[in-house]
């Protein structure tokens, strides 16, 4: 799940709970986690089900509701901005995944699936619809064009998308997308716990051609550009850092550099919505076309964001009269 990374001096678990706003603070901070809106890992989990729910319940009221600007109240609500939780910490993760490791050597459990197994195969399966439009509709520009040279092979399937996952985890979301007909297939992770997890789960379950890389996204190494990239909950993990702010302008300058151009991004977010990923997008925009007006553009700088769609079909909760879901999943491309 973890994409980000700590200043250079780490901090421990006992450190991270200090960062933590009353709102916020549960008995459990995995479950929140691994479970943020009660959606359940088909999996399995170690975790007890009365406290899992009551902790979704707690993140649900705390992180979502009080965070949303468009709601009015006398109460005086925190600052989005200041909430943090553990969840923004590599330690937490490095923790988490070391547990999860030995839970899976030991039971052969592959550990949480962020927002659920349901979630995650509904993305994969719109994600893939997405590419296969794109893909038609540069054959059919190609076949309208004269002068074009012939068709690959690799513009006809999805075997021809290089697909990159931030954050993955125990790499659950990259088997799916296997299943779906990717190929090309590349998971980081900051943790090296979870990448040890995600190589004995795709080992296992016959996955052997997928790319699994210690690399933290808001640094990344990774001079390859993708024409797919992933995100399941790695921004909101980023959100949560005290720094979060600042981080996520990390994370946007990052994606704009992995994104190949006419590329796609699609994020999944339970602390976004839809229309805060947009607007969120073209402040991102606005910030690098100043830029570009104000020095000549470097090659490598990465490209602008534009809208292309978002999952319809999550079910939906009424809150402040009006109507949302509590998972979005938004596709962005780039130009």
């Amino acid at each position: 799940m973890a994409g980000i990374r700590l200043p250079p001096e780490d901090i421990d678990i006992s450190q991270a709970r200090a960062l933590l706003t009353a709102d916020l603070i549960s008995d459990d901070d995995r479950s929140i986690a691994a479970d943020s809106w009660s959606i359940k890992s088909d999996y399995g989990s170690t975790l007890d089900d009365d406290q899992r729910h009551a902790d979704a319940s707690e993140a649900l009221a705390a992180a979502r509701f009080c965070a949303a600007s468009d709601y009015s109240s006398d109460k005086e609500e925190p600052d989005a901005e200041t909430i943090t939780s553990m969840l923004g910490y590599q330690s937490y993760w490095d923790a988490t995944y070391a547990d999860e490791l030995t839970n899976f050597r030991e039971h052969g459990d592959a550990g949480e699936v962020w927002f659920g197994a349901d979630v995650m195969e509904m993305v994969a399966s719109w994600t893939k619809g997405l590419c296969v439009d794109i893909s038609q509709r540069h054959l059919q520009n190609h076949h309208n064009d004269d002068d074009s040279e012939s068709i690959s092979q690799e513009d006809k399937d999805l075997a021809g998308w290089s697909v990159l996952d931030v954050g993955t985890g125990n790499g659950m979301l990259l088997h799916e997308l296997a299943k779906q007909g990717f190929s090309d297939l590349t998971g980081i992770d900051y943790s090296e716990g979870a990448i040890n997890l995600a190589r004995s789960l795709a080992n296992r379950d016959g996955f052997i051609s997928i790319k699994l890389l210690v690399d933290d996204v808001l640094e990344t190494k990774l001079e390859k550009k993708f024409e797919l990239v992933m995100d399941k909950g790695t921004l909101d993990a980023i959100g949560l850092h005290q720094d979060g702010p600042i981080k996520r302008i990390m994370y946007w300058e990052s994606m704009s550099r992995l994104v190949a151009p006419g590329g796609l991004l699609v994020i999944t977010s339970c602390n976004n919505t839809k229309e805060e990923l947009v607007q969120e997008v073209e402040n991102f925009n606005q910030r690098k076309i100043g830029e570009v007006e104000e020095e000549e553009e470097e090659e490598g700088k990465g490209g602008l964001f534009w809208y292309l769609d978002h999952i319809r079909s999550y079910p939906t909760f009424m809150f402040g009269g009006s109507v949302g879901s509590r998972v979005a999943t938004v596709a962005f491309c780039v130009r």
